[in-house]
C-alpha cells in the first residue's frame, strides 16, 4: 500500500505536471466502487476547462486545487497510483480516471485491486475523510512532550496505534516497523507505557524515516541497507536484517509485525 513517502511523491511529481495548467479533457471510467459519492460523469464535468493551481497532500490522501470548487480528491487505496506521460498508447491498465492538460501532459489513475477512492470535495481539508486525520509528519508534527500526552492515552499496543490515521496520518505498515526498530521499541509495548526517551527516540526517527524517504522519491533501492525495510518481506524463520539480527513476524492488531528482539525492547 503506499504509504506517506509514496503519495507525497506522487503528489510532487503531478504538482510539477500539471501546475498553472488547464485540464482540456477528462476520460473517467464507470466504477461505481473507486468513484465514491460522484458519477464519472459528474467527476468529468467538474474539472474539464480548469486551471489547476496546485497539488496538496494530508496522510495518504491527496487533491488538486482547481481554480473553481469542487476539487479532485484521491486516495491510492492498495494498488492506485499516478501515471503521468504524453503519448496515449501509454495509457496504463485499469485505469479509472485521465486528465488531458493543455500541454500534451496526461495523469491517470489506475487502480487494479479497485480499493482506491476518486472523491470531490468542496474543501477537502475541512470535510471527512481528510478532518478525520490526524498529524502529518512532513507537515505539522507535536512536539516530543505534547506526543506523549497523546499516547498516555493510549492503551493499546504502539504498532496498531502508530497506524491509527486520527493519530499519525500517512504511517503504514512498513513504516511503523522502521520507525520501531530504528528507535529500539518493541511492537506490542503498550503506547502508555513508553517514557518519555522513547517518545522522543520514536517521534525522532520518523521524521528522519520520512524525511530520508522523501528525499529519494520513495524509491525503495535508495534507502540506506541497514533499514528493516529490506529485510522484512515475508515470513521466513530465517529472516534476518543486514546486521544478522533476526526478524520475528507476529499479528499485532490485525496487521503483520516485522520486529527484532535482539533490538527491540
Amino acid at each position: 500500500m503506499p504509504e506517506l513517502p509514496e503519495v507525497e511523491t506522487a503528489r510532487r511529481r503531478a504538482e510539477r505536471a500539471l501546475a498553472g495548467r488547464r485540464i482540456l479533457g477528462v476520460a473517467a471510467r464507470p466504477d461505481p466502487i473507486v468513484f465514491e459519492g460522484t458519477t464519472p460523469r459528474r467527476f468529468a464535468r467538474a474539472l474539464e476547462g480548469r486551471r489547476v493551481e496546485a497539488v496538496r497532500r494530508r496522510g495518504k490522501h491527496l487533491w488538486m486545487e482547481l481554480d473553481a470548487r469542487p476539487w479532485p480528491l484521491f486516495h491510492f487505496g492498495m494498488t492506485g497510483s499516478f501515471e503521468i506521460y504524453r503519448d496515449p498508447r501509454e495509457r496504463p491498465r485499469f485505469w479509472k480516471v485521465e486528465l488531458a492538460m493543455e500541454d500534451g501532459t496526461l495523469l491517470a489513475m489506475p487502480d487494479p485491486r479497485r480499493l482506491g477512492r476518486i472523491r470531490l470535495r468542496h474543501e477537502p481539508e475541512r470535510e471527512p475523510p481528510v478532518s478525520e486525520l490526524g498529524f502529518d509528519p512532513l507537515l505539522a508534527f507535536p512536539p516530543a512532550a505534547e506526543l506523549r500526552r497523546l499516547l498516555l492515552r493510549r492503551h493499546a499496543p504502539i504498532k496498531a496505534v502508530l497506524l491509527d490515521q486520527g493519530l499519525f496520518a500517512g504511517v503504514g505498515n512498513w513504516l511503523a516497523d522502521e520507525v520501531l526498530y530504528q528507535a529500539a521499541v518493541r511492537p506490542r509495548r503498550l503506547a502508555s507505557d513508553l517514557s518519555a526517551a522513547e517518545v522522543g527516540r520514536l517521534r525522532a526517527r520518523l521524521l528522519a524515516i520520512v524525511e530520508r524517504a522523501v528525499a529519494v522519491e520513495a524509491d525503495s533501492d535508495r534507502f540506506p541497507r541497514s533499514w528493516l525495510f529490506h529485510d522484512r518481506w515475508g515470513n521466513h524463520d530465517d529472516a534476518r536484517t543486514a546486521r544478522g539480527e533476526r526478524i520475528v513476524h507476529e499479528t499485532i492488531g490485525g496487521r503483520t509485525a516485522a520486529w527484532v528482539p535482539a533490538r527491540q525492547r
